[in-house]
This record gives structure tokens, C-alpha cells and sequence, in this order.
């Protein structure tokens, strides 16, 4: 079944967001690599990578259901951080931002009756509970730490430490 014209915009307005959402994770990899945060700066990287994932999930289901993927114009990142918390703040605010239009491309789906497109955005809905609270709870522990050096380089080991697939 098709997507109506209202659902084809809003997965592509989606799909650019996800480009995005890369975008300033790389930016942010950058700021904490200057930081000589390596560990966190691959933490970022990695999250980068995993939003290109997200893009594709979006494009293969746009795809498959007889539409035209489309990246919009992307925004470059204006996440220049001062800081390990400023960088996970900025973070955090954008996957807020990522998890209210998944909310919002839900409640269309829902409104135009497409129950296609259920599987994906449930999926999606549970990965950014998870994305919000490990970033969360990473801003958490970087505000118990503060400015003290050996936690930070602790929390740097830890998360350079996290494995995950590339697109």
C-alpha cells in the first residue's frame, strides 16, 4: 500500500532529520576529539553512524512501499560544546527533538489509518526511550563528575569502550 502524499513528506522530512541527527553527533565527535576525549569522541562517532542506520530504515520502508525517498536540505551542526556536558546537553536536546517527530509522524499514521507503517515507528519509538535515557543518564554522571579529571577520563575509557555496527 502507497503512502498518502501527507506520510510520503513527513518520512522524508524524517529521513533529512536522521542526516541530521549524524551530522551534529559527528560535529560533536570533532569537538571532543580537540578535547583530546578520544574515547567519547568515538562514543559520538559511532552514535553518528547509528543515525545513518536510522536514515536508511526510513528510506527502505518509504521505498518499499512504492514512494520516493527524499533527503531534504540538512542543516550544518552548530554544536561547537565547551565542554564534556555541554556536548552530551546538545545531545540530549537533539534526540528530544528526533523522538517528538517520530511522535508526530505516529499520531499522522495513525490518523491517515496507515497500519503498515506501525512495525517501524513502534521500533522506533522504543530505540529513542533508550537513545534519551543512556544519553540521559550519561549527562547524569558527567554533572557528578564535574570538571574532576581522572572521572572524566574514566567516563572517556568506558565509552570509547562501546561497540557498534556501521552502516
Amino acid at each position: 500500500m502507497k503512502l498518502s502524499r501527507a506520510l510520503e513528506d513527513a518520512f522524508n522530512a524524517q529521513i533529512t532529520l536522521e542526516f541530521q541527527a549524524s551530522l551534529v553527533y559527528r560535529q560533536l565527535s570533532i569537538e571532543l576529539d580537540l578535547m583530546d576525549l578520544s574515547g567519547i569522541s568515538l562514543w559520538f562517532r559511532q552514535q553518528a553512524d547509528e543515525e545513518i542506520i536510522h536514515a536508511h530504515k526510513f528510506i527502505d520502508h518509504v521505498a518499499d512501499r512504492d514512494n520516493h525517498p527524499r533527503i531534504g536540505a540538512v542543516q550544518a551542526p552548530s554544536a561547537v560544546v565547551g565542554s564534556v556536558l555541554d556536548a552530551f546537553e546538545a545531545a540530549f536536546a537533539h534526540e528530544q527533538k528526533v523522538s517528538d517527530s517520530i511522535r508526530n509522524l505516529y499520531r499522522l499514521a495513525e490518523a491517515e489509518g496507515d497500519l503498515d507503517s506501525r512495525p517501524l515507528l513502534n521500533w522506533f519509538l522504543e530505540e529513542q526511550i533508550e537513545e534519551e535515557a543512556t544519553v540521559s543518564e550519561i549527562v547524569g554522571r558527567v554533572k557528578m563528575i564535574n570538571d574532576d579529571g581522572p572521572g572524566l577520563l574514566r567516563l572517556d575509557e568506558e565509552l570509547g569502550s562501546r561497540t557498534t555496527p556501521t552502516p
